[in-house]
This record gives structure tokens, C-alpha cells and sequence, in this order.
């Protein structure tokens, strides 16, 4: 079983934005290289920026994706606090 992965789709200019980026960093300072963190500028326009957008329905920033061994567990709108997503992403760690 490989380990969770959490996307964080943002933006530069969203203010929101900038206020979840804090948060994850703590979380990765908090779950080390047991979560699989990848941020994704949705303000830039790439072909694999559209390819998730798309696939996840990517509508509004930011927007927090959970997956584990390929399978979506949570879609998240709007800022989420740290023990939120401590709290999804724990039990994934440890299965």
C-alpha cells in the first residue's frame, strides 16, 4: 500500500490561498514523507494543470484532493485547519 497523497490546488492571487499554504507546511512538518504533498498553481495554464483540474473538477481555490493508492477519499473546498486534515489523513498513514 503506498501512502496518501494530498493536492493542494491554488492559486497566486487567491487570498484564501494563502492563507491554507501555512497550514499544509505545518502539516508536512508534522507527517514528514508519510503523506505525499503536491501543490498544484491552478493560475498556471499547463497541460497537466488541466488534465487535474479536469479529472478532479477543480472549480474553486483552494481546493485539497486525498487520495491513497489511486482512489479519492476527500474533496476539500475553501481553507481547511490542520487538525482537519491531520485527522483524514492519520488513519491512511497507518494502514
Amino acid at each position: 500500500m503506498g501512502k496518501p497523497v494530498l493536492m493542494d490546488f491554488y492559486a497566486e492571487w487567491c487570498g484564501p490561498c494563502r492563507q491554507q499554504s501555512p497550514i499544509i507546511d505545518e502539516l508536512k512538518a508534522k507527517m514528514g514523507d508519510k503523506v505525499d504533498i503536491q501543490k498544484i498553481d491552478v493560475g498556471v495554464d499547463s497541460e497537466q494543470t488541466r488534465q487535474y483540474a479536469a479529472k478532479y473538477d477543480i472549480q474553486f481555490v483552494p481546493t485539497l484532493v486525498i487520495e491513497k493508492d489511486g482512489n479519492l477519499v476527500r474533496k476539500l473546498v475553501g481553507v481547511q485547519d490542520l487538525d482537519t486534515l491531520e485527522g483524514i489523513l492519520r488513519p491512511l498513514v497507518e494502514q
